[in-house]
């Protein structure tokens, strides 16, 4: 058991017409949801940003999106599912997610990767539309 200081959330928007969204994203890590959110213009098609949250965190609401309160430990990574999940403003806002990687405790002890691997690429069977009519959570697995 290593506690969690730091999980960066790797996130590729597929680069084509009405990919982007204004939408709300979340990552389910260890038994919680950390909101994905900066400062910068999110989500945009062809977007490829990573987000950090705990030490060196670059998103917003820092203070309340950290896994370290409540602490979180590296046995409850692989306790709890690991997703990415997508709330819409409304029916008609969807996202095209081309990839997402997560990473607990980047380069430091306990490290844990995660990923879904049907995202591997920039085909139209390599990535996922989210959004309020066709579902909005993908589940990463470890690697």
């Amino acid at each position: 058991m290593t506690d969690i200081t730091k999980v960066s959330v790797k996130l590729w928007t597929a680069d084509e017409t009405g990919a982007g969204t204004n939408g709300f994203v979340y990552v389910g890590i260890a038994g919680r949801e950390l909101h994905v959110d900066s400062s910068r213009n999110d989500f945009e098609p062809g977007d490829n940003y990573t987000y950090v949250f705990g030490d060196g965190a670059n998103v917003l609401d820092a203070a309340r999106n950290d896994p370290r309160r409540p602490r979180l430990d590296t046995d409850d990574a692989d306790r709890y599912p690991v997703y990415l999940r997508f709330e819409g403003n409304d029916n008609d806002d969807d996202w095209c997610l081309e990839g997402v990687t997560v990473t607990v405790n980047p380069g430091g002890s306990g490290t844990r990767t995660y990923d879904n691997p049907r995202l591997a690429g920039t085909g139209a069977d390599e990535k996922i539309w989210l959004g309020k009519r066709f579902g909005g959570t993908v589940h990463l697995r470890r690697i």
